[in-house]
């Protein structure tokens, strides 16, 4: 069950917190004690073959006090007969039993005619004498002549041992000299030592744990904040930014959800703003045109022309408004396809479109010998509105100058006019929604020309300036030369 009380349990493992440190302490305790077993299982394994060696090295020690005594070096006698002056084999037996002493868990005994007889004289860890069925088997293994190594299990556990037949020539004395060592005992160091081992592990996993702990909290920390501050987001709140700190992927991610929120954001306000401006824009000529139909007299013919045709007329200019207003919107929100451009060649193609226009004589002032990242089909669209304007606030029959201008750090595309000049006191509105110069010299259009231009140039990363004096204006949409698609931020 993971509900209690209508509520659902967090489980400990469910934060992602908890899940790295747990994946980090799991590997490293998995790498520790494959590398922990590993060395265990070499270094026992070594220990054994020490085992074997140091009971063959007794063996060849049993055999240096027998020839030894006879001042021989027959080495090679594989039965195991000495010469003089052991005259029997019990008096060779014996005096190995005295002479190899056993070592630290060790043990020897001495084996005649299929009987246990002798021991060593000093104390050892244990006797040879009380492992069962320990001397029926070393003198069936050594029936052959041969030595033999074995293990033996016993009361207090494994025994390896080594058994060698012990002779003299002429004697019929068989014996048997049996050195044994307690594994369990030789191992027990080994044991100890890796149980403190995996004391020092577990000690480590708690201070990894710990410090994994710590760093994954630091670490997360951008998400937590992340987390905590969209949750305070909403269509009133959209000012909440998460503080960036570092340079590291969180940072980044932090980084990228800012500039979200920021283009959320503007959408959100671009979005009030349209909805505000359609609401205030439309509210003039549906009023017009539901007065004139309440007041309308019907069986006058003259009345509902002229009623018709006034309808009709702000029917075209809800029509043109909202295509404007489409089209705002349209350029604040899109993404620009920016490309390397030839601005000579853009510039003359804008030329060409313009010069069609009647009533003004068009120049082609200059053609900037440069190539610049931009979105030619958006920028011609804004060109061209600067183009329409300056037609329209000029006089009939006025030149009207175009050209491009390469710069230091960027392209200035301008249109300059002979028109009526623009008063110091309209410079901040002519750039705002529905702004005007003048709004009583007869000029139609809805005033938002130039807030598209700036539009379009802004999601460029350019911007739109003028300079006016009397009987002349200069518009300029200024472009950088190169841009990073989508550097400039536009609004989704």
């Amino acid at each position: 069950m993971n509900r209690l009380g209508g509520r659902r349990l967090r489980w400990p493992f469910r934060s992602v917190r908890a899940r790295l440190v747990v994946a980090l302490v799991l590997v490293s305790a998995l790498g520790m004690a494959a590398g922990g077993a590993a060395t265990f299982l070499i270094q026992r394994q070594r220990m054994l073959a020490s085992v074997d060696v140091s009971l063959l090295a007794d063996i060849d020690a049993a055999r240096l006090v027998v020839l030894g005594a006879s001042n021989s070096t027959d080495s090679g006698n594989a039965n195991g007969a000495v010469p003089e002056p052991f005259h029997t084999g019990a008096d060779a037996l014996q005096a190995v039993i005295g002479r190899v002493l056993p070592n630290r868990h060790q043990s020897s005994l001495g084996v005649l005619d299929g009987r246990a007889r002798f021991v060593p004289g000093v104390p050892t860890d244990f006797g040879l004498q009380s492992v069962a069925g320990l001397v029926p088997r070393v003198v069936r293994e050594v029936a052959d002549g041969k030595t033999h190594l074995g293990t033996v299990p016993s009361s207090f556990g494994p025994v390896r041992y080594v058994a060698t037949p012990v002779s003299v020539a002429g004697n019929p004395d068989r014996g048997i000299y049996v050195a044994a060592v307690d594994l369990d005992a030789q191992l027990g160091e080994l044991s100890s030592t890796f149980a403190t081992f995996w004391g020092v592990i577990a000690g480590a996993m708690i201070l990894i744990a710990s410090s994994a702990w710590f760093i994954a909290g630091r670490l997360l920390n951008p998400i937590r904040t992340l987390r905590l501050a969209a949750s305070r987001v909403t269509s009133t709140n959209r000012s909440e930014r998460i503080p960036i700190v570092g340079h590291d992927d969180l940072s980044s991610l932090t980084r990228t959800v800012n500039l979200m929120l920021d283009r959320l954001d503007r959408a959100m306000t671009h979005q009030r703003q349209l909805l505000d401006d359609v609401r205030h824009e439309l509210h003039t000529p549906v009023t017009i045109v539901r007065g004139h139909l309440e007041i309308l007299n019907a069986f006058d013919p003259e009345e509902v022309d002229a009623t018709r045709t006034l309808a009709i007329d702000e029917l075209d200019r809800v029509t043109e408004l909202v295509e404007d207003l489409a089209l705002l919107a349209e350029s604040q929100r899109a993404d620009p396809n920016l490309v390397p451009v030839d601005v000579a060649s853009l510039t003359r193609q804008v030329f060409a479109k313009a010069s069609i226009l009647a009533g003004h004589e068009w120049v082609l002032a200059d053609a900037a010998d440069a190539t610049a990242a931009l979105d030619p089909a958006r920028i011609t669209q804004a060109w061209l509105q600067l183009v329409d304007n300056a037609a329209k606030y000029s006089p009939l029959g006025s030149r009207i100058e175009l050209g491009s201008t390469g710069r230091l750090d960027d392209i200035e595309l301008w249109v300059a006019d002979r028109g009526y000049g623009i008063p110091p006191e309209a410079a901040d509105r002519i750039f705002a929604r529905f702004g005007r110069v003048d709004a009583g010299r007869g000029i139609s259009g809805s005033g938002l020309g130039l807030p598209i231009v700036k539009a379009i140039a802004e999601s460029q990363g350019g911007s739109v300036g003028f300079v006016s004096a009397p009987g002349a204006t200069r518009f300029s949409i200024l472009l950088p030369y190169h841009q990073e698609a989508g550097s400039a931020e536009p609004t989704p």
